[in-house]
């Protein structure tokens, strides 16, 4: 028999506690809720992925554009100094040489000592220069009396000549008169024959007698002997030369010359007058004065330099001959000259180059004259005028036209250093 309630017997065989089945209105939005959650993920995702493809690309093209740095050309040369190596050299300076042969005596002052003029170095001893004297001396000594002799006989022949010639007429006869003028002219001869040498005898003594003077070395002038070549019983050959060694060497040093080399291309800037510091290797803190006193007024042309002579006081003794130095030449100001640092030079196979930061951050490739080399600087006497913005330091491949960005400390580490300035 069928039951008549079969609803009411599911109810009752339903386990009390046990969850029903949500209707199927509800399972349809959660779906379609989980969904667009699905949908707004992938969305999101779509678009930071965009936003970093456009950050890169952003950047690569900034990266792209080369940042460089800018300066302006500075103007005038204040206090610029030109260095070039110098020597210094004695005012005077002697080398001394014996002028007779011997043998050394005796020396009286070593390297070092300061001397004056006339001041006795050493003695030579010459055996040979007092032979020669001595034989010299006597040889005039009898030359010297034979002229007396023939002076005698001179004065017995001209007194019988003018007295046969004052005899009265017909005293003595015209052969005997002319007899004693002969006998006295044969007299005159000889004395004037004995007398001439007699004074080439006395030439020779006399010359002998300065070369005795000689064997006495002697400072030409003040100053110092800064060589000593010779010792005490060193044969002396006399002369210069291979003739003869070197036996001292003086020099005056209470005023220096020095002596530079200048380039030609920075000739034109050096003249008479201009002052110089010099800088001593042995003295780092001591600071030299010096002005030029000529030039040669020449070019050398096997060095292509102008040959330039400076004086230096030398109160302190402290400037020594044959010494380095380091001659810094004070230039003249010129307030019209442009200069720029030589690591913004560009050496291309055109010449050399400035690049200049045109309008739009273009770059514009200059190309320049140089003057001269001041050092870290180069004076431009073409190409460039002082409202130019150069790069400094410009990249090799940097090409006409070609967009930069300028550094952001460009221009004010410019701006310092025209407040140092």
């Amino acid at each position: 028999m069928l039951d008549p309630h079969p609803h009411d017997a599911q109810r009752e065989t339903e386990t009390p506690g046990r969850p029903t089945e949500p209707p199927r209105s509800k399972t349809r939005w959660v779906a379609a809720i989980a969904l667009l959650v699905a949908v707004g993920i992938a969305l999101a995702g779509i678009l930071l992925r965009r936003h970093q493809q456009s950050e890169v690309t952003k950047w690569t093209v900034e990266q792209a554009v080369p940042t460089v740095a800018t300066i302006k050309p500075k103007q005038g040369v204040s206090g610029q100094q030109l260095v070039l190596p110098g020597d210094i050299e004695a005012w005077y300076e002697a080398p001394i040489y014996a002028r007779v042969s011997g043998y050394l005596k005796d020396w009286y002052f070593d390297f070092g000592a300061h001397v004056q003029k006339g001041q006795l170095l050493a003695d030579i001893d010459a055996p040979e220069l007092d032979a020669q004297l001595a034989a010299a001396e006597a040889k005039l000594m009898s030359a010297q009396a034979q002229t007396k002799v023939r002076q005698a006989e001179l004065e017995f022949a001209d007194t019988t000549y003018a007295r046969w010639r004052d005899s009265p007429k017909g005293v003595v006869s015209e052969q005997e008169q002319q007899s004693k003028k002969a006998e006295y002219n044969s007299a005159l001869a000889r004395y004037n024959a004995s007398l001439a040498d007699a004074n080439v005898d006395q030439s020779q003594v006399n010359q002998l007698t300065a070369f005795e003077d000689f064997k006495r070395i002697v400072a030409p002038f003040d100053g110092i002997v800064t060589a000593r070549n010779t010792d005490v019983g060193a044969l002396i050959n006399a002369g210069s030369g291979g003739n003869g060694p070197q036996l001292f060497r003086v020099a005056d040093v209470h005023e220096m010359r020095v002596f530079v080399q200048v380039p030609q291309e920075l000739s034109a800037s050096v003249h008479n007058g201009l002052t110089a510091d010099l800088i001593l290797p042995q003295y780092p803190d001591k600071t030299f004065n010096a002005v030029v006193a000529t030039t040669s007024e020449s070019i050398n042309k096997t060095s292509r330099t102008l040959l330039v002579e400076l004086h230096a006081d030398n109160v302190d003794k402290l400037l020594q001959p044959g010494t380095f130095a380091e001659v810094h030449f004070n230039l003249a100001n010129n307030p019209s000259t442009i200069r720029i640092p030589t690591s913004a030079l560009i050496f291309r196979e055109n010449g050399v180059q400035l690049a200049v930061l045109g309008s739009g951050n273009k770059v514009e490739l200059k190309p320049v004259t140089l003057g001269r080399n001041l050092g870290t600087e180069f004076e431009v006497l073409k190409g460039l005028v002082a409202s130019d913005t150069v790069i400094n330091s410009p990249p090799d491949s940097l090409s006409p036209g070609e967009i930069v960005k300028v550094a952001k400390d460009a221009e004010p580490s410019q701006d310092r250093e025209t407040e140092a300035k």
